[in-house]
């Protein structure tokens, strides 16, 4: 109950915020929109995307390992291991924020001239660059308040981000030159860096002011940044190389766009429209899900240490009912009101008919979101992130072979199979992750039956045990059952009375 009652709270929580923040930040676009035009806000997409390759490496699947190391230590009640990993988080954060900000530094005008093959780029680039430490640190501290369930701190402070952003993105435009794109994207990116800055010197103060708990004793727990290493860098291989396919595919649009017969600021125009006006929108209402998938990670973790199966499938199928209920509704409300919908953010009429387009998209989407989050709650986080490089290489074939003959609606059938290909097979994995992880829950109860524990003991705390899974013990013959038993590994008490495992 206490467990169920505090991700209720926290989602509460998040959710409620994220609506806040996202009206705000929808506002915000629009009167960017109408500040620097579609084509403006197509040039800063190609920034962005480029800045999200680098803030990936600069991360380097860092905050998900902080969260599920952390989650681990503290229901182990190691207050020694909670500084120790935050310690070695920090350290892996700065090393490759470091590095990934002196290579945008450096890269800049290669990477404008030759990689997005717009000149105008190059100064924005190397605004990035100073922010990237910063967002690599700010991401430790995000996983270790999320592992802690204190969800406020953070969202407090993500608030605050936006706030400073917003502010410093209009005081630095009033000094753009109007029409003048590259002023105008430098600009936004310059308000993004002091909000990122701002962000780390908050999480900062807030993790001082939280850390004095954990000071008992040295730092004895051994094998921490093996550990770390083991979840870290298989999933920032995997970010890396999804990244980079999205990257690819975000600079090849608008060439493709081009090929199709537009001019280049069209190209622009239309790029921005799709991902700068209408992906917004229609993702908008996701805020909720969002913050499930972000809080799955430390109680589904929770839930699989301690061999809760019960709870696993219960939470799992609850929150995937919910979010197709949830998604269907959000995909009828966009289908009638998305002409409204693009006239009153936009003022324009194309964004509302790519609303439309993309609304029948959203239950596939919403739950792919959800999905994804209970993937790498139940550690699967590595074969999560192959499924989505699968998808990044399909994006970038399909979008080199088929928007020079097509334009946007060939981009617009790209992301509709793209989609479809990721929610199947991420679907699949997780109806073999679960299947998996009551399998082992029951072979846990039934190794308890070997050593003269009752069946129903092991199954209050590992779940209900399977017939299809249950051991070879049922229809092995005394003889052979005795002779194997001295094969078997040695066993270790659970977690929990009554429960036996490896």
């Amino acid at each position: 109950m206490h467990t169920n009652r505090r991700l209720i709270v926290n989602t509460a929580l998040m959710t409620g915020s994220s609506i806040v923040m996202r009206c705000i930040g929808l506002i915000f676009q629009a009167w960017i929109v109408g500040r620097i035009g579609a084509a403006g806000i197509g040039l800063y997409q190609l920034v962005l995307s480029v800045s999200v390759l680098f803030a990936t490496f600069a991360i380097s699947g860092i905050r998900f390992a902080a969260t599920r190391l952390i989650s681990e230590e503290m229901g182990l009640e190691r207050g020694a291991g909670v500084t120790g990993a935050m310690r070695r988080c920090a350290c892996y954060a700065l090393f490759f924020g470091l590095c990934a900000g002196t290579m945008v530094y450096f890269l800049a005008e290669p990477v404008g001239f030759l990689w997005i093959g717009d000149a105008r780029t190059v100064r924005s680039l190397r605004i990035t660059s100073i922010s990237l430490p910063c967002i690599a640190l700010s991401s430790v501290m995000d996983g270790y308040f999320t592992a802690s369930g204190r969800v406020w701190k953070p969202t407090l402070v993500h608030l605050l981000e936006q706030l400073v952003s917003i502010t410093c993105v209009m005081w630095f435009l009033s000094f753009a030159a109007a029409g003048d794109l590259e002023q105008s994207c430098a600009a936004v990116t310059a308000g993004g860096a002091c909000a990122d800055v701002v962000s780390l010197l908050m999480m900062t103060a807030m993790y001082a002011l939280d850390r004095r708990k954990y000071r008992r004793g040295g730092d004895t727990v051994p094998h921490l940044t093996r550990r770390m290493l083991a979840v870290a860098l298989p999933l920032a291989v995997s970010a890396y190389a999804r990244t980079s396919l999205t990257t690819l595919e975000h600079l090849l649009i608008p060439r493709g766009l081009k090929s199709s017969g537009l001019t280049a600021d069209r190209a622009l125009a239309g790029y921005g429209i799709v991902h700068g006006m209408a992906l917004p929108v229609v993702l908008f209402p996701s805020c909720l899900l969002y913050a499930l998938a972000d809080l799955l990670v430390p109680e589904l973790t929770t839930a699989q240490v301690s061999g809760r199966c019960g709870d696993i499938r219960r939470l799992v199928r609850a929150l995937l009912y919910r979010c197709l209920l949830f998604a269907c509704g959000t995909a009828v409300l966009l289908l009638a009101f998305s002409g409204p919908l693009g006239r009153l953010i936009y003022h324009s009429d194309d964004a509302g008919r790519y609303i439309r387009l993309l609304a029948l998209l959203v239950p596939v989407m919403y739950l792919d979101t959800v999905t994804d989050g209970c993937l790498r709650g139940l550690g699967q986080q590595t074969r999560c992130m192959a499924i989505n490089v699968l998808d990044a290489t399909l994006g970038v074939v399909l979008v080199w072979v088929l928007l020079p003959r097509f334009g946007l609606a060939g981009y617009i059938f790209i992301l509709y199979f793209n989609e479809c290909v990721n929610f199947t097979f991420s679907f699949t994995l997780l109806l073999r992750t679960v299947r998996r992880c009551c399998s082992r829950a029951g072979m846990c109860c039934m190794r308890s039956q070997r050593r003269g524990r009752s069946l129903r003991q092991g199954s209050r705390h590992c779940g209900t045990a399977r017939w299809a899974t249950a051991p070879r013990m049922f229809w092995l013959p005394p003889r052979r059952l005795q002779r194997e038993r001295w094969t078997l590994p040695r066993w270790k008490p659970c977690p929990m009375p009554g429960c036996w495992k490896l």
